[in-house]
Parts: structure tokens; sequence; C-alpha cells
């Protein structure tokens, strides 16, 4: 089929000031915020119904086009940047909250709801819940972050976001419409179990498996009072053991870790940024002085900060990726790796000496998952996004990072094309052959996300 007669039944499933192939408009689809090089899109639609989105799949499917599903944009590797041009599908419009449970604490909502909606939505009508939200602007989706394994906000108590997720409903190329979760069965999306969980297919597997079209989210109780208790640490050796102790106790709503060299008295220093809930000042007190007590047995020192930080960090979202930039451009770009948490000193050395070589101020830190049993460990590198070699300095230096992870045993979160290959070359052979099968089985013209784990 032609291009324009692609255009047209494009235009005539969304309409037609929701489908284009204008050079103008599929601009900013070809490249995201990160050092990713930019690639060629065809076309771009704007779906706003399920319905829409089948007929969508149907079409690309039946002439082999392939298909790339967007949520807000954010992520910074790559990943809604179509390998093999094609058609990139903008969410942005499927983004009503259909449904609030204040009993069962989930909300079900489309895939282009946003972290800001969703907190705006809550804030008014359900003030006394609060969803996952990660460290970004709050145009982020709720279904993007889930879906790549996110964390943030209540990370450290209640897991990864992708482990937050109760129930799915996907569609696949072949056009046809599947609820994952208790909504197979029952007509609320209040859990994932207890029949065959098919969920975790879908995270993390960067849109190559279906099309998310609803979700449904875990929501959690808000307290009253929230505050932040930051300790400093010198020798990052006591930090695995403090953290563990940390989580022991019960008194951390979040544990956040931040390294980087500017300004200069920050040099050589761990920020330790606990954050602690509460029903009055009595109990936020309480559990600051187990916090100092902590520290101080760790060699590590309570530290009081000025009331226009503590605002900041207490933000939600709290988005200080602004701090990673140091160079005139206006571009980071970073690797995430889930680590154990004895592995912290160790990526803080790696991260340190990767920043140095490719001349990148280190910035670096960690949020802890699941009370300890994991850490998601940050490096960013800033570049100037009007140098294209400055460009492919950051690139060089995720390479090295991603590489450096995988040796020492963690693994690369949301890798680019790349950290998937190098993640790939040290998967379990009958792992990849389980992954190539599903992904033949569901998606036998490798229609989605096509370049994405593509196993050879």
């Amino acid at each position: 089929m032609s291009e324009k007669n692609i255009l047209k039944e494009l235009e005539e499933i969304v309409g037609k000031e929701f489908a284009s192939n204008r050079s103008e408009d599929l601009y900013i689809y070809s490249q995201d915020p990160g050092a990713s090089l930019s690639r060629p899109v065809d076309f771009v639609v704007m779906p706003n119904t399920s319905k829409e989105v089948q007929d969508i799949l149907k079409l690309a499917n039946r002439e082999k086009i392939p298909i790339v599903p967007m949520g807000g944009g954010l992520t910074l590797s790559g990943l809604v940047i179509p390998v093999k041009r094609g058609i990139v599908m903008d969410m942005k419009r499927m983004n009503n909250i259909i449904e609030v449970n204040e009993l069962s604490r989930f909300a079900l909502i489309e895939a282009g709801v946003t972290t800001g909606q969703l907190l705006a939505y809550l804030n008014i009508n359900h003030p006394h819940l609060q969803p996952p939200i990660p460290d970004a602007p709050p145009s982020a989706t709720i279904a993007g972050n889930a879906l790549i394994h996110g964390s943030g906000y209540l990370s450290q108590k209640f897991g990864d976001h992708g482990s937050m997720i109760n129930g799915l409903e996907v569609i696949l190329p072949d056009g046809e419409v599947y609820k994952l979760g208790s909504c197979a069965v029952s007509d609320y999306w209040f859990t994932r179990g207890p029949i065959p969980d098919f969920i975790g297919m879908f995270i993390s597997s960067f849109g190559t498996m279906g099309i998310i079209t609803k979700l449904s989210i875990k929501l959690f109780p808000k307290h009253k009072m929230r505050n932040i208790v930051f300790g400093l640490n010198k020798d990052a050796t006591l930090l695995p053991e403090l953290i563990s102790n940390i989580t022991f106790t019960d008194v951390a709503e979040d544990i956040l870790l931040g390294i980087q060299d500017k300004p200069d008295w920050m040099k050589g220093y761990t920020f330790i940024i606990v954050y602690i809930t509460g029903e009055s000042e009595e109990e936020l007190n309480d559990k600051t002085k187990i916090l100092k007590k902590m520290y101080r047995k760790a060699k590590s020192r309570y530290m009081k900060v000025p009331n226009r930080i503590e605002d900041i960090f207490l933000e939600k979202p709290q988005f200080a990726a602004g701090a990673a930039d140091f160079r005139k451009g206006g571009g980071f770009e970073y690797v995430g790796a889930f680590i154990p948490l004895q592995l912290i000193p160790e990526m803080i050395k790696i991260g340190t000496n990767i920043s140095l070589k490719h001349e990148i101020i280190p910035t670096m830190g960690a949020r802890l998952i699941g009370q300890g049993h994991a850490a998601m460990f940050f490096i960013s590198y800033s570049f100037n996004r009007s140098d294209p070699k400055d460009m492919k300095n950051a690139r060089d230096a995720l390479h090295d990072t991603n590489k450096a992870v995988l040796e020492i045993g963690g693994i690369p979160w949301k890798a680019e094309l790349d950290g998937q290959r190098m993640i790939l070359e040290r998967m379990n052979p009958n792992y990849k052959k389980l992954l190539k099968g599903i992904k033949n089985l569901l998606d036998p013209n490798g229609i989605m996300n096509p370049g994405n784990w593509e196993v050879k």
C-alpha cells in the first residue's frame, strides 16, 4: 500500500487532525531528550479509544509496518524512536481516569494518564490516597513508568512500580483485546492472581509484545505529615549495612542516595535522604531520633538543610534532573542499574571513574527498592546537545557503564539498543530462546518496536 493510502486509512481511523506524515510533525518523534541518535519516522497517530488502537494495529499488521507506542516520551534511551521507521502511536489522548476504588486502593486508568494528572485528581477527590510516581516531570505517564520497572515514590516500601500493577488491557498485533489480572475473571481490577500471571511479559518488554491501553495501579495511604532526615557519609563501604539497618526499623517511607562533585563542598560525600511520615510532629521527631542514632553508629552525621532545599526534595513529583546538567546545551543522559545493596560502594567507584574518564562531572544516586531487596543506582552524564562529539561522549560513557554493571552482577535498567545487546549476550540461552518464542507467537510479523530485544 502506498504511503498516501496508509495515511488516508490512519486518518479514517482517528480523524485527520490526529494522523500525520508531515516532516514538521515527525521531527519531534524522531528523537528523545537523551543522547540517542535521531531516526526517521514515517507516521505519527494519536488514538482516542481502544477500538482505534485495534484498527491501527490491524492495519500495521496487514501491511507489515513497524509500530512503536509512546507515553510521555521522556525515557532518555531511545525506546520510543523507531529503529526500523514506521508508525509512532502517541497515547496522550487516551487520558481518562476510569475508576478509583478507595477501599481496595487502586486506580483504573488509560495509558495516557500522566503522573501529574493522577496526583492532582487524588489530591482533590481522594486526599488520603497517593499513587507511586517517578522522579520525573508530571508529564510522564503512569503506565509508561510502571511498564519499564520504574521506581520512585513508595518504591522503598512496596517495590518497583511494575510490581504495583494489578491488571492490564493489552491489544496484540492481530487486533484482539486481552485482559490480564483479576479483570480477566472479575469486574474488579484489584489483583494479579490467583490465576496464571501474564502481566510480567509486558513489563520492560519495551513495546515489543503489544500495546497497553488500560492499567490498574495500586494506591497507598497518604499520611498526614511528611519530612526528610538527611545524613552525610564519607565512607561508602558503610552504606549497605546502614541502609539495611534503616529498612529493618520500618521508619522510612523512601530512601535516596545522592553523590555529586558540584558544588565543590559536596565532593567525596554520599547524601542519605530518608523520607519519613506520620500523623503528628511527635511521631516524626521520634523517627528522626532513631535515624540520627543510626547515622552516628555508621560514622555518618545528621545534616540540617535549609528549608528551600527541603521543599525541593518534598515536591511531588520532584524533578531535580536539571541539577545533572552542568554544561551548556541542555542535555543529560543516564544509565540506571538494578543492583543488590552490597554493590553500592563498587557502583560509586565505577560511576566516578567513568565520569572522570569522559570528562563529565560525577553525578550519581540510588533509590531503595522493596525494603532493601535491591537498589536502582543511576549515573548521569551531561552533554551539550548542539555538539555531536559531546553526545557521542555521553553514549560512550553509557556503554562503559552498562559493561561494568553487567560485569559486577547488576542489570542495566531500560537499556538502550547497545545495552540490550550486552544483556542478551550474557543472558541464559534458554531464557533467550523463550523470549524469542513468545515474541514470535504474539507478533509473527515482527511489527512491534522491532530492533528492541532482538534475539538473533
